[in-house]
């Protein structure tokens, strides 16, 4: 009986001893066929579909934007890249990095065409990030403006004197201590942190009026913190056009002349650890990530 089910299962034992024998040399033939395999396709996209578009995303809060940044670059170095979409998706965030978006669009706009699309929500920062676009195209139910500046911070003053504690501060500067979160802020002390926001948001309105080729002095209708639907926006100047993607797409192939469109794949395992790791980064920020916001 037992010599019946060694002939019977004899092929299984055969694989299964060959694969114990040969283990390391299968996985390490596995890895040389995929790297062999990887190249070639990259080659052959290299020479038969070399990508001449590049679409390029902002998501979520804006905080840490080196990849957004990586990515206009290669855009703007690119000569084979004849013009980018960009993606929004976003309620804005800090102000240092949203103006360092906006910079870069503009710097890659001089030297290839590029459209804006907000796809859910351009607001505040992440509207700045966009206003050097050669045209900002919104969907039907996006929402866009926001156009403006805060400072937020806490104050536990009271919240410390029943757990009792208490802070110990020595400074150097009247300033120094503006914005603390361990008592109420004096007057001297928010008349500075007003001067900082009023002098932003005029930065801001200024960029917005001069990229979108609006009147500054008009700001209280363009700006001043509203909040539009897209087809509201486009009456007042902030986008150019209310439609989908496919029309963003369409007015990216118009103005770069690309007649046969192939785009920039992103590596899926690749786009999938930036979310997570994004994701965390951002919950955490803000969470304790007090200051300064265009949202």
């Amino acid at each position: 009986m037992f010599n019946f089910f060694r002939i019977i299962f004899s092929p299984i034992i055969a694989i299964l001893d060959f694969i114990t024998k040969y283990f390391k040399t299968v996985v390490f033939l596995t890895i040389i066929y995929f790297i062999v395999s990887s190249n070639s396709d990259s080659s052959l996209t290299s020479i038969e579909e070399r990508a001449n578009l590049q679409k390029i995303e902002l998501q979520g809060p804006i905080l840490k934007v080196d990849k957004v940044l990586e990515e206009i670059q290669a855009a703007k170095t690119n000569t084979d890249i004849k013009g980018v979409l960009f993606v929004v998706n976003s309620p804005g965030g800090s102000v240092a990095p949203s103006v360092e978006l906006a910079y870069a669009i503009k710097e890659l706009q001089a030297v290839k065409p590029v459209i804006a699309y907000a796809s859910g929500v351009m607001a505040s920062g992440s509207y700045y990030a966009s206003i050097w676009a050669d045209k900002i195209i919104a969907n039907p139910g996006s929402m866009i403006g926001s156009i403006g500046v805060i400072f937020q911070g806490a104050n536990v003053e009271e919240l410390m004197k029943k757990i009792g504690i208490s802070t110990q501060t020595i400074k150097a500067g009247k300033y120094k201590e503006s914005g603390t979160f361990s008592r109420e802020w004096n007057e001297y002390e928010k008349e500075e942190l007003e001067s900082i926001i009023t002098d932003t948001y005029d930065m801001f309105i200024t960029d917005v009026a001069r990229a979108r080729k609006l009147k500054k002095e008009n700001h209280e209708e363009f700006a001043n913190a509203h909040i539009f639907t897209s087809r509201q926006a486009k009456k007042v100047g902030l986008v150019d056009e209310v439609g989908t993607i496919s029309i963003a797409q369409d007015e990216l192939y118009k103005i770069s002349k690309v007649k046969n469109p192939i785009w920039t794949k992103e590596d899926k395992f690749d786009r999938f650890i930036d979310k997570i790791i994004n994701e965390a980064v951002t919950n955490f920020s803000l969470k304790f990530n007090d200051g300064l916001k265009a949202y």
